[in-house]
């Protein structure tokens, strides 16, 4: 397998409902592994300690819930990047993903030439969509 780079995203308690919302989106197959999946003492902390979804596209999301104790701070220091020259399927999830959330720069032409934009979904992750030219 080549190396890729992928997203790592922390949840502050809600990464299954995460995690489903961007197969939703996306398409894909979405794996989730709990706490207690690996730990069958009973004192497992509840939720998500690892997912991950592969879309048919090719994009790769991983995932967790903040383990506990530590702090959560939800889409400080990243974003994510969707860019391509399909338009039709990048404007797709343009509208999934600004659905519920906030837009920063709405998706448009830029001086550059492409059309881009910037959102917040639902669950405080940044996201910048740039739909190439083809011209």
């Amino acid at each position: 397998m080549a190396s890729r780079l992928n997203p790592y995203i922390s949840f502050g308690g809600n990464a299954k409902q995460a995690m489903e919302f961007y197969e939703q989106v996306f398409g894909g197959t979405l794996t989730l592994n709990t706490y207690s999946d690996v730990d069958t003492s009973g004192q497992a902390p509840e939720g998500i300690m690892h997912g991950m979804l592969e879309s048919t596209s090719g994009y790769t999301i991983m995932g967790a819930d903040t383990p506990p104790g530590q702090p959560h701070n939800p889409g400080n220091n990243i974003a994510m990047s969707l860019s391509g020259d399909d338009a039709d399927e990048l404007r797709g999830y343009w509208d999934k993903l600004s659905e519920g959330g906030s837009i920063a720069v709405p998706l448009e032409k830029q001086m550059w030439g492409d059309e881009f934009g910037m959102c917040v979904d639902r669950f405080g992750i940044a996201w910048m969509v740039n739909i190439g030219t083809t011209a």
